[in-house]
């Protein structure tokens, strides 16, 4: 059988680069070689894209990884095959065209078809898994890995995210939104208003981001004004919610496209206050159980509330649910979702699929199947009316 060409696209512009090189790693690292033959394809920080001359590896940084060319534009349109054309001495244009040859005139130009099968998308963050690089293999009618346009919009959203939610009827914690230029304009009326509606310990988080990043906790007022500029630094439209306290944080791994399937659930006990940036990826002190040791009633509820978020936003191959569980009362409330977790062999979704039977190689596998299979299910769509 001829190997699928697999490009893995990572990296990204955001604060989550390094997040996306870590996971690119354990994909590099785990699939099958011989069902695929994977292409590295890294966009810098600074949004150029390049054709890596070496995968990135779990010891590498970010630094240390050298592309062969780089590129400033990646236009994209319907086609059959992938190129990258390069030029001498210019930027290199990667141009995700599936048709014929590229239009050549420079007798210098080197052509370099990825002929690719399916992308791989890896990149966390904004500008990676928000919806824009998905609109970019859309538009070049690409096969890919993860959810579409809408779901990756949606989930990055925590703000509209919880909009979809609510209207699901899936339980939320009381919560507000804030726009940056309000904040700056009119603070102590902002501040006045969040006090007025919900009720200390709060979470101020960047409405777009993941990773923890750019998140505080509160536990008063004198906090939250810095805690607001924080959280501005990163985008301008700010989540603000009541804090569940005491807490025990749970999440769900789902998976497929129109009928998911879930893992068992699992428990993260984070080393600070909460799981933040730090717990994460830089304190090892943090700690996860799998299963996580809750009552079987609210496995189940928890696992038909993870499906149902995913389908709430329209989902497809894979997604990560949290949520929070009071302990006095039992109550549970949906956190958020994240439509491309943390992806290497130690990341909660890994882990949790893991113990629910499907091991980190299978779960390659099964994404990549869910791809083409959803746009194998995307050709039957007619486009014209005649």
């Amino acid at each position: 059988m001829r190997r699928l060409r697999v490009g893995v696209v990572y990296g990204g512009r955001s604060s989550e680069h390094e997040v996306s090189l870590a996971s690119a790693a354990s994909i590099f690292a785990n699939l099958d070689r011989e069902r695929y033959e994977p292409v590295p394809i890294l966009i810098e920080p600074s949004g150029r894209w390049a054709l890596a001359d070496k995968p990135p590896t779990a010891e590498s940084a970010a630094a240390t990884i050298e592309a062969a060319r780089t590129a400033r534009a990646v236009p994209a349109r319907p086609s059959r095959e992938v190129h990258l054309v390069a030029r001498p001495g210019e930027d290199t244009v990667i141009t995700l065209d599936r048709s014929a040859e590229p239009e050549v005139t420079d007798e210098r130009a080197v052509v370099a078809a990825l002929s690719l099968d399916v992308i791989f998308p890896i990149v966390h963050g904004p500008y990676g898994e928000d919806g824009t690089l998905q609109g970019l293999l859309e538009l070049a009618d690409v096969p890919y890995v993860g959810a579409g346009v809408l779901a990756s919009a949606t989930g990055m959203d925590k703000a509209i995210m919880k909009t979809l939610f609510a209207a699901t009827g899936l339980p939320l914690v009381r919560h507000d939104v804030v726009r940056r230029r309000d904040w700056r304009d009119a603070p102590d009326t902002i501040i006045e208003r969040l006090e007025s509606r919900l009720r200390y310990p709060l979470f101020v988080k960047p409405a777009n981001l993941g990773s923890s990043v750019g998140i505080s906790r509160v536990e008063g007022r004198n906090a939250l004004s810095g805690a607001l500029d924080l959280a501005a630094e990163f985008d301008r439209k700010l989540v603000v919610e009541e804090g569940v306290a005491p807490c025990r944080e749970i999440e769900c791994a789902v998976i497929g496209n129109d009928r998911p399937d879930t893992s068992v659930p699992g428990e993260i006990i984070p080393s600070g206050t909460f799981y933040d940036y730090e717990a994460k990826y830089l304190d090892d002190r943090s700690q996860t159980i799998i299963p996580a040791r809750i009552t079987e009633a609210q496995a189940s509820r928890i696992r038909v509330m993870a499906a149902d978020a995913f389908k709430a936003i329209d989902g497809a191959g894979m997604a990560r649910v949290d949520f929070l569980l009071a302990p006095d009362s039992g109550e549970v409330f949906i956190n958020e979702i994240n439509t491309h977790p943390g992806f290497t062999t130690i990341s909660m979704f890994a882990k949790l699929w893991d113990a629910t039977g499907l091991p980190y190689p299978r779960l390659l596998d099964r994404l990549i199947g869910l791809a083409l299979e959803r746009y194998a299910e995307k050709q039957e769509t007619r486009t014209t009316v005649d």
